[in-house]
């Protein structure tokens, strides 16, 4: 089993990568698409995977990932239970600002199959922030790709002066405290 861990490569200049785990692979697809679409001043490189642990005999040509995307359907307990069994393969630094949950299928209330609370608590006790977006349609998943992207900026180290502990802590909300 690999843990994937944030501090185990060297950084490349003006690059980032960004790893996507969730059990949707075609929304997964679409919002990678998206983010490649948006203006950059950086090369990215994005990797999807619908689990944790990543394959080990890989891992030498693995770049350094410097955020990971959790995406959680709530119109799914499969897709809850996946994320909370990929959790365990994460180093404990990642939690520092280098992790967030994509809250998808919040739109359809009646068809959510996890409760809220226990997508809020998961956010809480990982301590890291919680995207909640309707990816099927393009305007919310083009704000989506946005702000991740600039998330990626900052969790690569490519914003003078902001961290993305700092980052992390200023997208917490009120409640949280």
């Amino acid at each position: 089993m690999s843990v994937v861990r944030p501090f185990d490569k060297l950084p490349v200049l003006n690059s980032a990568a960004i790893l996507m785990v969730g059990t949707d692979e075609d929304l997964q697809q679409q919002l990678a698409q998206t983010i490649l679409k948006e203006k950059k001043d950086f090369k990215i490189s994005i990797h999807l995977a619908t689990s944790l642990p990543l394959p080990a005999e890989r891992d030498h040509i693995r770049p350094r990932i410097d955020l990971i995307v959790f995406m959680i359907n709530v119109q799914s307990k499969y897709s809850f239970k996946n994320i909370e069994a990929s959790l365990a393969h994460v180093d404990a630094n990642f939690f520092l600002g280098k992790v967030c949950f994509l809250v998808t299928g919040v739109g359809r209330v009646n068809r959510c199959s996890v409760e809220m609370s226990a997508v809020r608590k998961l956010g809480e006790a990982y301590c890291s922030p919680l995207i909640y977006c309707e990816l099927e349609l393009e305007g919310i998943r083009i704000s989506t790709a946005q702000r991740l992207l600039r998330m990626l900026q900052i969790c690569a180290g490519h914003v003078p002066g902001v961290s993305a502990l700092f980052f992390s802590s200023l997208m917490r909300s009120s409640n949280d405290e």
